[in-house]
Parts: structure tokens; C-alpha cells; sequence
């Protein structure tokens, strides 16, 4: 396996703005306008779209808040001050009558002591923004996000609809946009297409699509088959590093499948899970965090695509540098990358790598945090990766060009 280490992870810009505040008499407050901080930096933001979080996790706390300027910018209406002491269920029930209960589709929370922004467009969910305790799904997509970026900004979405989409898609402030959920066996029905094609065509977001958990082709599946999307699968990182049999084929590329994600019902537990939902928000992650790296680079203190905030369809925009989500996209398909199938174990329960035509079960190749810097030197300017073999570039343009067709 190919394995880099990136000393630059650790000099990504911390957060350092104070803002306080508290709920308002009718448990509600509202983000007034205030100075800019030159000292919060670069960050980029994502935008889970799943069950819910579990904001009480240790793995999403941060001990800084996030300045107003940037809330504003996304749009919050509400601040919820959570419980700190106690067992999830106990701070769930302190917090009870003054955040879960007062939380309506209309509103945009901010939990201060977290990284998370939340909103659910739904007003028949049991609990607002949380997730269930017979749930856990978004928690541990969120865990994945920040294993490969611990900085992001998270805009959570609570749904699986269009209308959850659009919440992203139609926020300014959002880079990415990751969804893990679609039909299963990816039967080639509607699904979230025409809203994924909103974020990415018209708002000029990224958006990252699970594949199903089956052998079926990605390129119908509603959330990982549009041309405008980015379909992901699973491999088996650090063990045999080998096509997992049990996710989708033909894809963009395969991320790793197997991660240790916090639990949704607890404070501070962990646990092994493993599918397609985890490498897409992974990717997500890995893409956000080089584009943190670009726009620290140039000094771009803005996230986003937005025409209407003078951005222009560029996710990092400088005095000598713009980059738009179609040359991040390249460059990731670029730096992707095919196991040796001479490292499978016959054991494993994974399908080896083809020496012939790869490119059907993993799309590219592979992406995981060795990935980071070269994505960054070629788009930096630094270091111009080489273009990929005519044989998976035919490959991939042959997949491209069928999914254009299909979903016209």
C-alpha cells in the first residue's frame, strides 16, 4: 500500500475567535452582525446530509466558538447552550425544553463548544438535528469527515431528501456537500439527483456519493451515478488493500471502508463499521482539508462558489490562483491509484484487483490520506502530477460518457 506521511496536517490553522452568547426567552437567539476576525483563517466547510449527530460526542467539541460572521453567514437563527456534565441521556434530558423541543424546520442551530451547524428541513422528525438513539448513521459519517479533516466547518443536515439537499446546496458558505444513502442495490429509480445537480451545476459545490453495499455498477445509482456527482465505493485499506466484494463497481473511486467512528449514544465510545457511507465522507474530508491548504496558501479567509458573494464558481480564489470544483475533481482522479492484486488474501472475503481493466471495480483507483499532498502541489503549482495511462483514461471517459447519457 501506498502510505505518505503529511506533516501538514499538523500546521492546519486553529481555531481562535470568541463568541459567547445564550438562548433568548423564548429559547431562541439571534446571530447579529459583527466585526470580521482576521484571525479565524482559512477553513472550508462540509455538509453531511444524514439520520442526525450526536453533539454531545467528545469528537465533535471544540474549545473555541465559531465568530458571528461566520454563523451569519450560514444562516443561523439559533444557538443551543448544551449540558456538559452527566451521561448523554442525562445532558439530553437537561437540554431538553430549551433546545430539542423548540427546534423547527425553519431554524439553523449552532451548538457552541462543538464544530457543528445544524438544520433539519423536516418537521416530523422525532428529535431536530440529534441523532436518534435508535440511529447512529450521520454520527459516525460526520466521525469520518473530520478523521481526514479535524478542522472542517460542519454544516449538518438532518433528512434524506431533496429538500435536505437543497438546504446545502442553496447555503453559500458550503464547499462540499456528502450524502451515504440511496436505493438499495442501486435500482435505477429517482432519488436526490436533481438536487445534487443544483449544489454542483448551478452552485458549483462538490458533492461525494456513496455507491451501493453490493457488486451492482455505480453508474445508475441516484447518489453516486450523475455525471456532476463524485461515486465512491470501498477498499480494504491497510489490509489486503483489495476491492471490497460488497460495494458498488465502476465508480469514480473507492475510498476506505473500514473505520473506527464515534458512537451516537454516548459521550466519548467508538466503533468499527464499515461500507460505502464511511470512504465517501472520508473523501469528502480529504478534499476539504486540501482546500483549506490552497486557500490558506492565497490568503482566502471565504468558503464557497457563490456568484452572488463574488467568488464566481471558484472554491479557491486568490490574486494569482482561482480553482473550481471541476479542476479538483481532475486532480483527484489523477492522484487515484491501483492496489497490486499480488497483496490479496484469499481469506479476507474482498475481490482482488484486476491487472486488466481495474478501472470497472475501482473507477480511478484509490484515495486515502496519501492522496493530500500530491492533489495540493499539482493544484498548488508546486508539483504537476502525470496524466494516467490511455487505457484508464478510455476507461473512465467510456463510464463519463455513459452516465451522461443515462442521466441526460
Amino acid at each position: 500500500m501506498r502510505e505518505k506521511s503529511l506533516a501538514l496536517i499538523s500546521v492546519m490553522l486553529m481555531l481562535s475567535v470568541s463568541l459567547s452568547g445564550c438562548l433568548s426567552e423564548d429559547e431562541k437567539q439571534s446571530v447579529s452582525p459583527a466585526e470580521t476576525s482576521e484571525s479565524f483563517g482559512s477553513y472550508s466547510v462540509v455538509a453531511p446530509i444524514d439520520t442526525g449527530i450526536n453533539v454531545y460526542h467528545e469528537r465533535f467539541m471544540l474549545n473555541e466558538t465559531y465568530p458571528s460572521w461566520l454563523l451569519e453567514g450560514l444562516g443561523v437563527t439559533m444557538q443551543c447552550n448544551l449540558t456538559w456534565e452527566g451521561t448523554w441521556q442525562e445532558r439530553y434530558d437537561a437540554d431538553k425544553a430549551t433546545c430539542w423541543d423548540v427546534i423547527t424546520s425553519d431554524d439553523i442551530v449552532y451548538f457552541p463548544g462543538t464544530r457543528i451547524i445544524g438544520t433539519t428541513p423536516d418537521d416530523a422528525t422525532d428529535i431536530p438535528i440529534l441523532d436518534d438513539p435508535s440511529d447512529g448513521h450521520g454520527t459516525a459519517v460526520t466521525g469520518a469527515v473530520l478523521d481526514a479533516n479535524p478542522d472542517a466547518v460542519i454544516f449538518f443536515v438532518e433528512g434524506f431528501s431533496d429538500a435536505a439537499v437543497l438546504a446545502a446546496a442553496n447555503q453559500p458558505l458550503v464547499d462540499i456537500i456528502t450524502t451515504s444513502f440511496g436505493p438499495i442495490g442501486s435500482v435505477p429509480v429517482p432519488g436526490i439527483e436533481d438536487a445534487t445537480k443544483v449544489a454542483v451545476v448551478e452552485q458549483h459545490k462538490i458533492h461525494t456519493g456513496a455507491a451501493d453495499n453490493t457488486p451492482s455498477p455505480a453508474v445508475q445509482d441516484s447518489t453516486a451515478g450523475p455525471p456532476w456527482s463524485i461515486g465512491i465505493s470501498g477498499y480494504a485499506e491497510e489490509d489486503d488493500d483489495q476491492k471490497e466484494t460488497m460495494s458498488g463497481s465502476y465508480p469514480d473511486i473507492a475510498a476506505d471502508w473500514t473505520q473506527i467512528l464515534p458512537n451516537h449514544d454516548d459521550i466519548d465510545g467508538y466503533h468499527e463499521t464499515s461500507g460505502t457511507s464511511f470512504a465517501t465522507p472520508r473523501t469528502a474530508g480529504i478534499l476539504s482539508l486540501v482546500i483549506t491548504m490552497l486557500r490558506s496558501d492565497v490568503g482566502d479567509t471565504s468558503s464557497g462558489a457563490s456568484f452572488d458573494s463574488g467568488r464566481n464558481g471558484s472554491l479557491v480564489l486568490g490574486t494569482n490562483m482561482s480553482i473550481d470544483n471541476a479542476a479538483i475533481r481532475d486532480a483527484l482522479n489523477l492522484s487515484a491509484w491501483y492496489p497490486s492484486f499480488t497483496t490479496w488474501d484469499p481469506t479476507s472475503g474482498t475481490t482482488p484487483v484486476s491487472p486488466v481493466l481495474p478501472c470497472t471495480q475501482l473507477g480511478w483507483g484509490v484515495v486515502n490520506m496519501s492522496n493530500v499532498l500530491p492533489i495540493y502541489e499539482h493544484l498548488a503549482g508546486i508539483s504537476t502530477m502525470p496524466e494516467r495511462p490511455a487505457d484508464v483514461v478510455a476507461c473512465m471517459d467510456t463510464n463519463q460518457n455513459i452516465r451522461e447519457a443515462y442521466w441526460n
